[in-house]
């Protein structure tokens, strides 16, 4: 209510004129009137004023002190200038402009207040906490993965440390092989001089002996042997071995010791959550009776797979190196024969309606832009399968190891690997080792893989920590599970085609099963997607046929 202006006398004035005592109360317009003023509010005919008596006006709440008049509250609210004022406000620098009951504008306030309340706790509050929990979650794999690393440098240090000791013994063996042989000579040499020295004596005792009897006949019988003396046996010359040890280089031992890459630590822009709104407006409730509303035959043996070019186009893919273009009405637009003549594995549309194919036979991924093919990936040690384009215009890739042992999804931004998705937070694998894995991105940017080995689909968030792991409906079925195809729509739902059951799955983002579509005449569902008016394409794999459905 607006502040009553109260002379000395505590006499109640007219808000207008200030100046005589009120009698009257505008409700509309929450203003204060005399018996004169009342004639001339009422003749601004624009509004649908209600005039009671001062003392029949409804009770008001608390409004706000007007900042520019300490006397007044603010009833009412300047649409143009968007601030609350006064009654005197009104009538001075806002006169003109649009104003409304400043408790119109407190109820929409209040609405848009609750709403976003609602999407703080409910959506982004979650989101954050999840996104924490991540990080705290990949702290505790930091210790598991920098212990592994120190491990395998100690390992490398003790393979290290007995290769270099081998080497150490084998050395010194050599030198004690060395030696003694070394001693050998020189004992030999000794034993030949010693034997010289024993001859040598007897020969000088001998002449000595001569020399004292003065006996002709021994001098006569004498013969020389001084020259055959004078020739000294040969000395054993050893040149003794050395030991040059090489300068140690540093760097050369830090490559064989063994490399390590480097550490990278990226800050990505946060994506941007979409509002409430666009997240689930319009909402599109599911048909009770999905409806059947288009048949293509592709002229396929079998049928792969299918991926939306648009509401009116849709390529598809076979055992065959062709991959085709079609209408709803199934005219042939256009097809594309892969490069290396092998048949795809996959296909997808990018965001920029670009054709992806992958080739498992030579490794590659490759783009179709004008017709024209290039090769934007070529992988080693692991075969490219299933392939989805994501709403940041990445490329996700299913692929399985050469040894047929390991199974990831890797995240492309152009040809630059980004991200791998492998093991969860207790280093279990996310996927099976070998086998199908269609893959999709959810709009909550989920990456949700069938994998059909696993009889399971398995879901992560974007930093690729596992959310939830579906495995079927616990309904009565003539064969376990089977999940094949795999895509995702406007409304955030997960749909997966379940071949041999010859049905669809329908999830919501947090894998609620929701329903089945079995009906529609579907006959081995196989590869799935959905266009941007939320049409189903399913491919079925021996009628080669891809069926149109409405289902929301």
């Amino acid at each position: 209510m607006l502040h009553l202006r109260r002379s000395a006398q505590d006499v109640l004035l007219c808000d207008l004129c200030e100046n005589v005592p009120l009698q009257s109360h505008c409700e509309l317009c929450h203003i204060n009137l005399c018996k004169a003023c009342v004639g001339d509010h009422l003749s601004d005919s624009s509004k649908r004023h209600k005039v009671v008596p001062y003392k029949h006006r409804k009770s008001t709440p608390n409004y706000p002190k007007c900042p520019d008049h300490a006397e007044k509250h603010c009833e009412l609210f300047c649409e143009k200038c968007d601030i609350p004022v006064c009654s005197t406000c009104v009538l001075n620098k806002h006169r003109g402009h649009n104003l409304c009951d400043i408790l119109k504008k407190l109820s929409s306030k209040t609405q848009s207040l609750r709403k976003d309340l609602k999407e703080l706790e409910t959506r982004i509050f979650p989101r954050y906490k999840e996104m924490g929990s991540d990080i705290q979650t990949e702290k505790t794999e930091l210790e598991t993965n920098y212990g592994k690393l120190t491990t395998a440098a100690d390992q490398q240090g003790e393979i290290w440390h007995r290769e270099i000791s081998a080497i150490v013994n084998q050395r010194k063996s050599d030198i004690a092989e060395m030696k003694n042989k070394h001693i050998a000579a020189l004992d030999k040499n000794r034993d030949e001089i010693t034997l010289r020295i024993t001859e040598l004596r007897q020969m000088i005792q001998d002449l000595r002996k001569i020399l004292d009897t003065n006996d002709v006949s021994l001098t006569s019988t004498y013969k020389s042997r001084n020259a055959e003396f004078r020739r000294l046996p040969p000395k054993t010359q050893v040149t003794l071995p050395s030991f040059s040890p090489r300068k140690i280089n540093t760097e050369q031992l830090n490559e064989m010791f063994g490399s390590r890459s480097s550490l990278s630590i990226n800050i990505e822009h946060g994506e941007t959550m979409k509002s409430p709104e666009a997240v689930s407006s319009p909402v599109k409730p599911l048909l009770d009776e999905p409806r059947l509303t288009a048949t293509i035959n592709t002229g396929y043996n079998r049928l792969r797979s299918v991926s939306c070019l648009s509401d009116e186009e849709v390529w598809t893919r076979g055992y065959h190196e062709l991959m085709k273009l079609f209408n709803p009405q199934g005219k042939l637009l256009t097809s594309i024969q892969t490069e290396s003549g092998n048949r795809p594995v996959d296909i997808a549309v990018t965001r920029d309606r670009d054709l992806v194919y992958t080739d498992d036979y030579n490794k590659t991924v490759n783009l179709v832009k004008n017709k024209q093919i290039q090769t934007i990936i070529t992988l080693q040690g692991w075969t490219p399968l299933y392939v989805c384009s994501t709403i940041s215009g990445h490329l996700l890739i299913t692929m399985y190891s050469d040894d047929g042992k390991q199974a990831k999804v890797v995240r492309y931004s152009g040809s630059t690997e980004t991200q791998t998705i492998q093991f969860d937070y207790q280093g279990r694998p996310l996927y099976s080792s070998y086998g199908t894995k269609y893959i999709s991105e959810n709009m909550n940017l989920d990456i949700c893989v069938a994998d059909r080995s696993a009889r399971a689909v398995v879901v992560v968030n974007q930093s690729g920590q596992r959310r939830f792991r579906y495995t079927g409906h616990p309904s009565s079925t003539k064969q376990s599970f089977n999940p094949v195809g795999i895509t995702t729509d406007s409304q955030g739902q997960i749909l997966t085609a379940d071949c041999y059951n010859h049905r669809i799955h329908i999830l919501d983002q947090d894998g609620q099963f929701l329903r089945y579509i079995q009906n529609c005449g579907l006959h081995r569902p196989w590869d799935l997607c959905v266009d941007i008016r939320d049409n189903l394409f399913v491919a079925e794999r021996d009628t080669a046929k891809v069926k149109k459905i409405q289902y929301l």
